[in-house]
């Protein structure tokens, strides 16, 4: 007989189809750091290769992005296999979470079977949300309409980015389980989708014609190219620097003095004395002024993405509905990019530069108060 509240009892009826869900075994003995190392090399090609992996049965289309702003954070790569990147897995311990602290689900950490129950809840939670995502891409064109790719086709990619979600659980669960360099696979994908996207950006040899003119992808290509073969090299370079429409140094810059100053601040510490009535006790409790984490910045993106895609959705099928454009109101820039520029979605999207912080301050001062207030403590 199942022991416990109706929420623990409704766990344990769903067991026999968590057993679907395949879960890798904690090592036996303790790792060590070399093999930690070789697993996180291992667990680090097999993401990059499904970044690279296309799409089987997409066809090409030149719809926008509805998740240009969220591949960072989100560790996707659109058109591949991690198209849907950690989300799945993000928004699933979102729901579970939420769940265990409305006291929908009790769970007794301390009782292991409990607890084992609840991780595979949670994973069989993040495969049904894969597929939903999955199919709601697929059904609202992102890939191409249905009728030209094919109900066949339209199965199959559903089908894929499920299996990928999968062997997303998977990895991240190699990590957490103490076979590679740190206990998050989350965070491993995030860093290596950032750093990709960082050493991309500035040394991108794809060039793009923009008012006319060829354009290198990358800012440090671009600079040397107008420095040295540019007709007017003054402007060349000031345009590396300074450009709008694609990745400039003034960005690479930004992005390096970022990370340093949070390098720098996390060094930073204050130790508190405790003292005791005992005699000879005592000691210090050492607090960090400067406590970051990815994860509520991860749970707030999952949450905001959702709605990035619903809005987009409703906006191309009702663009013309009063209601559609509070919610979200669309407009596509250079590159066939669309960007809210009004109704809700407009203030939970950050500006796109310093000039737009100055020419609409309520936009910042909302986003600010927003982000702050919507991310959960962690």
């Amino acid at each position: 007989m199942v022991k416990g509240d109706e929420g623990t009892k409704f766990l344990y009826l769903l067991k026999p189809a968590m057993v679907v869900i395949p879960e890798v075994e904690a090592p036996e003995r303790k790792t060590t750091f070399k093999t930690k190392l070789i697993w996180t090399g291992v667990i680090t090609l097999i993401y990059l290769l499904c970044c690279q992996i296309p799409l089987y049965g997409i066809a090409k289309t030149q719809e926008s992005d509805p998740f240009y702003w969220m591949r960072v954070i989100l560790a996707s790569n659109r058109g591949s296999l991690m198209e849907l990147g950690i989300s799945p897995l993000v928004t699933a311990s979102m729901i579970m979470q939420m769940l265990s602290g409305a006291k929908i689900l009790k769970i007794d950490q301390n009782n292991k079977e409990e607890k084992e129950l609840f991780e595979s809840a949670q994973k069989l939670v993040g495969v049904l949300i894969a597929f939903g995502q999955a199919f709601a891409y697929t059904w609202s064109g992102m890939y191409g309409e249905i009728s030209a790719i094919g109900a066949g086709n339209a199965i199959l990619i559903i089908l894929q980015l499920t299996l990928a979600t999968v062997i997303t659980i998977l990895l991240d669960d190699m990590m957490n389980k103490g076979y590679g360099v740190g206990n998050s696979g989350t965070s491993l994908f995030i860093a290596i989708n950032i750093a990709e996207s960082v050493l991309w950006k500035a040394f991108s040899p794809l060039s793009f014609k923009i008012d006319g003119s060829d354009k290198f992808e990358g800012a440090f290509i671009a600079l040397l190219y107008g420095a040295v073969f540019g007709p007017n090299r003054f402007s060349e370079v000031q345009d590396a620097f300074f450009r709008s429409s694609l990745p400039n140094i003034s960005n690479v810059f930004a992005t390096v003095l970022i990370f340093c100053v949070v390098i720098y601040f996390q060094g930073f510490k204050i130790d508190l004395p405790l003292s005791s009535s005992k005699q000879g006790a005592g000691g210090s409790y050492p607090i960090k002024l400067f406590y970051t984490s990815n994860m509520p910045i991860i749970l707030q993106t999952a949450l905001v993405s959702n709605l990035y895609f619903f809005s987009q959705m409703l906006h191309r099928s009702f663009r013309g509905s009063y209601l559609i454009k509070l919610l979200g109101n669309w407009q596509e820039i250079d590159g066939g990019q669309s960007v809210p520029v009004g109704g809700l979605i407009y203030f939970l999207t950050p500006p796109r530069d310093f000039i737009e912080v100055f020419r609409d301050p309520i936009h910042t001062v909302i986003y600010i108060i927003f982000v702050i207030g919507s991310t959960p403590f962690h």
